[in-house]
């Protein structure tokens, strides 16, 4: 089992910049797929990206790509989540998630832990 914690939301301007970071407690966070999520209120969660163990293979949706990149660093144990480029339609709670598998990295189905996530308000 893995306990994930998300961090680094928070308010930014239109244009600006954040990175989350996403800690995981545990010692077998090398062998899990990671991927991040976000929910609008209102809306169901959607996938963002999501990156493979080694870190080599990244998956995007198309509102992330060339605005997003998550990398991870297994040394210690945390996946990030660079955000460029913000929108108002980025406003969300983001979630990272944990997949045992790599079946189905771009759907919540795919995941088997998640973390309790982190507000990210865009503001025009």
């Amino acid at each position: 089992q893995v306990q994930l914690v998300e961090s680094g939301g928070g308010l930014v301007q239109v244009g600006g910049s954040l990175r989350l970071s996403c800690a995981a407690c545990g010692r077998t966070f090398g062998s899990y797929a990671m991927g991040w999520f976000r929910q609008a209120p209102g809306k169901e969660r959607e996938f963002v990206a999501a990156v493979t163990r080694s870190g080599v293979t990244t998956f995007y949706a198309d509102s992330a790509k060339g605005r997003f990149t998550i990398s991870r660093d297994n040394t210690k144990s945390t996946v990030y989540l660079q955000m460029n480029s913000l929108k108002p339609e980025d406003t969300a709670a983001y979630y990272c998630a944990a997949s045992r598998s790599l079946v189905a990295l771009n759907s919540s189905v795919g995941y088997d832990y998640w973390g309790q996530g982190t507000q990210v308000t865009v503001s025009s």
